[in-house]
């Protein structure tokens, strides 16, 4: 296939940037779109040209790494897919292709399409976490949990901080990452004593980050690779509206 690419290239967090174009010949439908990526970044190299800078890691749609909009979409076609696993045999030859970063304040450019998602790290350390004395693992089966509870504590676990939600929510909202890292812990026993604090540290993280408010429109929900459910939002904002009650 014989693409035409639209890729947003900028020099640095502070140069300014703009809309570039590229043709990526002979193009495999059997390629990611990773793949193609570096295809036409070994033609720039050989050129002289400057590759086009991108964040990846493990190619696998498990580490959150991979973080473009293609096409207006974050994470490209497909349902319930990082953009690591996208496929080029889902376009067609001589399609347009146009390749962005994840757009939010809170997400600060640093060259190309590549952004600074340390603030997501931020909302963890304010309290996503169980604080434990240290010493041996207890058993594993020490405490019973019903298995629908550890069914949607796992489900919301699956998140893989890639920040796709809150690079397709008009608001630049985190709500849905920060309300999954939330349910993952404040839904088990380990995780009920610091339930409360929990969840007013990271929310208020979250506010302090710049992210924007929830609208309740979905767009999250339908662009994330791991398929959180925004039930986990309403979740958090009840738990949330206690925690503050309660102080």
């Amino acid at each position: 296939m014989r693409l035409n690419l639209l890729i947003w290239r900028q020099a640095g967090p502070q140069a300014p940037g703009k809309m570039v174009p590229y043709t990526a010949e002979d193009v495999s439908p059997d390629m990611s779109f990773l793949e193609m990526l570096d295809v036409v970044n070994e033609g720039l190299i050989r050129r002289g040209e400057d590759p086009i800078s991108f964040d990846s890691d493990c190619r696998e749609g498990i580490c959150g790494m991979c973080s473009l909009m293609i096409n207006g979409r974050a994470h490209g076609p497909g349902d319930g897919v990082a953009t690591c696993q996208v496929h080029m045999r889902s376009f067609n030859d001589g399609d347009t292709i146009v390749i962005e970063p994840w757009r939010a304040r809170a997400f600060p450019p640093v060259k190309d399409l590549v952004t600074d998602r340390a603030a997501m790290d931020r909302i963890i350390a304010a309290g996503g976490y169980i604080s434990v004395s240290a010493g041996g693992a207890p058993d594993a089966n020490a405490i019973p949990i019903p298995r629908d509870t550890v069914e949607k504590s796992m489900d919301a676990a699956a998140c893989i901080q890639c920040g796709a939600c809150v690079a397709q929510c008009k608001n630049a909202s985190a709500a849905l990452f920060t309300s999954a890292k939330l349910a993952h812990l404040n839904q088990l026993p380990q995780g009920q004593p610091e339930r409360y604090r929990r969840v007013v540290r990271m929310v208020e993280q979250m506010d302090a980050e710049g992210f924007g408010s929830c609208s309740n429109e979905g767009e999250c929900e339908a662009v994330c690779p791991k398929q959180i459910q925004m039930e986990n939002i309403a979740r958090m904002n009840r738990e949330y509206i206690v925690a503050v009650a309660k102080k």
